[in-house]
Parts: structure tokens; sequence; C-alpha cells
């Protein structure tokens, strides 16, 4: 595993997708609740619920995002590759555009989920990013959870 320089750490855009349900409860698998106590409640949630599923990244030069993964109807679908590298091209290049930042010496990180890492997406990342990715097959390796 190759070390960061001290001076990249204020180069890392840090990223990642989340799914939340509209019904009040979020995905467990994305999001930790901290307690004092643990109070053994069972949420229930309905099998279908309306949701959001959005990737939004964070940087210190502020926050890109949120995008929104969803179908010409609004509706949330689910993140795959197609979908992910489509965010990259439609999205976040136009958004590093209009913020100005230099993503050419700006480290991208992202966890190593299957959608993060297939080839196309690896591609892209890597023509964006060359040689500064941190994911479970980047330059710097980040494991998928």
């Amino acid at each position: 595993m190759n070390a960061l320089d001290k001076d990249d750490l204020n180069h890392i855009l840090m990223t990642d997708e989340a799914k939340f349900h509209l019904c009040g409860t979020a995905n467990s698998h994305n999001c930790r609740c901290w307690a004092t106590e643990n109070p053994r409640d069972i949420h229930q949630k309905p099998l279908h619920s309306a949701k959001v599923i959005f990737w939004c990244g964070v940087g210190s030069f502020g926050v890109i995002g949120p995008y929104f993964f969803e179908d010409e109807a609004g509706r949330a679908v689910t993140v795959n590759s197609a979908r992910y590298t489509e965010m990259f091209r439609t999205f976040l290049e136009p958004e590093f555009q209009r913020l100005g930042a230099e993503n050419q010496t700006l480290w991208f990180q992202q966890d190593g989920a299957t959608v993060h890492t297939a080839r196309t997406a690896m591609g892209i990342f890597n023509e964006m990013f060359p040689a500064r990715v941190i994911s479970r097959k980047g330059k710097i390796e980040w494991p998928a959870r």
C-alpha cells in the first residue's frame, strides 16, 4: 500500500452513495447510528417504500453533489456500473469545470464496491484522476466496506 504525502491530504475527494427510505428509515448498510445504549428496537419498513439514492463527494474545496440516481420519471434506480460511469461523464466532469477544481492533482477515494471497480468505471477514474485513485483496484487500496 502506498502512502499519501502530507500535502496530498488537502487534495482528496471522498465519495460514496447512500439509499434513504422516505418512510423515515435509512439503509443501515451505509449508515451507523450511535447511542449510549442499545434500545433493541425492531424497525419495520414497507417492502417497496419510496426511496432516494444519491452520490456525494466531499473535499477541502467543498461538497460536490448530491447527484440523485433516478429514471426519467424521477423514481430511484439501483446504482450499477453503467449508471455510475454516466454520472461521472454527465455530472462530475461538468461540476469540476464549474467549481474550477483541478482534478489532475486531486485524489479520488471510493469504497471497493463492484460498481466502482468495474473495468469501464476504473478506466474513467484513471482517465480523470491519473494514478490518483483510492479504491479496491486503485493506486492505493481501499477495502470494499
